[in-house]
């Protein structure tokens, strides 16, 4: 992949982002998310066949639709949409599973097939939740932190990188690295507190921005096992010089809900 190409997909991407969330309502944001949520799914569930584990992806797509609904629908709750999963899932496979030979698929299919759902469309609506509450300056907020700190990871460690972190699933990433993405990641935080939440106490800013990208640095590792495991170094090349939906959405995984979350509690 060429820096050339990196550097035009991420312009047009964040470019595109920055007219939704700047000028759009909230609810405006949701195309392009559901959009985000079903490609991510679509591709967990390729790496998932990739290891003949067999998901059944329309299902995995109604599950994703169901846990979305509790997040932009009030009257139905997370509770209510994973229970009405859960039964749509075990019909599914009651009354599909017909023979002795797909018995032995079943287990890693329902598994993968229902995991990967609320892995994926879980923690992105979170960033719904956080657009409606603290407005685009909140996801600017999270979206700096969480590159400025992969830039820190990636300018301390690939130079002075000695300790792997992670070496089965991000042999690259070392302790290294994971120290200057953190310090990195407050500085972006420091930024982002002082041009959008100049009134948020300094502190707050450092531990949130700390905390969170803390979880994007397992984040990242945790979605690369899943590649590592199907043999792939990208989850797709839908994005030029950026691999898939899911290679751009990994770090978020975690930490937007852990960033919307420490909103609620310290801001």
């Amino acid at each position: 992949m060429s820096l050339r190409q990196r550097t035009g997909t991420a312009i047009v991407l964040l470019a595109l982002l920055f007219v939704v969330l700047q000028f759009g309502p909230p609810w405006l944001m949701l195309a392009p998310l559901e959009l985000f949520v079903v490609g991510a799914l679509l591709e967990f569930y390729g790496l998932a066949d990739r290891r003949n584990l067999k998901p059944r992806k329309m299902l995995g797509l109604v599950i994703a639709l169901f846990i979305g609904l509790s997040f932009v629908w009030p009257a139905v709750t997370l509770g209510q949409a994973l229970a009405a999963a859960l039964l749509v899932t075990a019909f599914v496979y009651v009354l599909r599973v017909t023979t002795l030979e797909e018995l032995p698929a079943f287990v890693g299919s329902i598994t993968v097939t229902f995991f990967g759902a609320l892995y994926v469309a879980f923690p992105l609506h979170y960033l719904y939740w956080t657009r409606l509450e603290r407005g685009a300056y909140g996801l600017y907020f999270l979206f700096g932190v969480i590159f400025m700190g992969d830039s820190g990871a990636y300018f301390i460690g690939a130079p002075f990188g000695r300790h792997k972190m992670t070496p089965v699933a991000s042999p690259k990433k070392s302790w290294e690295g994971a120290v200057g993405g953190i310090v990195f990641a407050c500085l972006g935080g420091l930024a982002a507190r002082g041009l959008l939440f100049p009134d948020l106490p300094l502190w707050k800013a450092l531990l949130t921005a700390a905390v969170v990208h803390a979880a994007a640095q397992v984040s990242d590792p945790l979605e690369s096992l899943f590649k590592r495991a199907a043999g792939v170094k990208d989850s797709s090349n839908l994005l030029p010089g950026h691999g898939g939906l899911l290679d751009r959405v990994d770090s978020f995984l975690l930490a937007g809900p852990l960033f919307y979350y420490l909103v609620k509690l310290l801001w």
